[in-house]
């Protein structure tokens, strides 16, 4: 199997910072059918699910922008990510860590978050 990584990894930051249209058409060509995601806050499965899941984070902390820290590592059918989102006024919200498995086919078939710094109040919730 071959992944362009920095193509891939280019799509998969655009999908998080897209509108939903735009999620679903780019999602479409990233993502397996059944694609899971493990986040501290629950396991989502399906490009649906990832959707809901921004519209959910936009509505409570208004627009952000999901970005790499530095470039994706990656080896066999593995890529780490380091990400941080960022509010528009250019302050941090949260940072972390995504692992995101391949299908064969060179799609994301699974993503496992960890937070490298949570955002404020976010253990008292969790």
């Amino acid at each position: 199997m071959t992944i362009d990584i920095d193509r891939t990894i280019d799509s998969y930051l655009q999908f998080w910072n897209s509108e939903e249209d735009d999620q679903r058409r780019i999602g479409g060509g990233l993502f397996a059918n059944d694609v899971s995601y493990h986040a501290i806050v629950g396991v989502l499965t399906g490009v649906d699910a990832l959707v809901d899941f921004r519209a959910q984070l936009i509505e409570n902390v208004g627009e952000v922008r999901f970005q790499a820290r530095q470039p994706a590592d990656q080896h066999h059918d593995r890529a780490r990510l380091l990400w941080e989102v960022v509010r528009e006024d250019g302050s941090s919200f949260a940072a972390g860590t995504d692992v995101i498995a391949f299908a064969p086919d060179g799609l994301v078939r699974d993503v496992s978050v960890f937070l490298d710094r949570a955002p404020e109040g976010f253990e008292d919730h969790h």
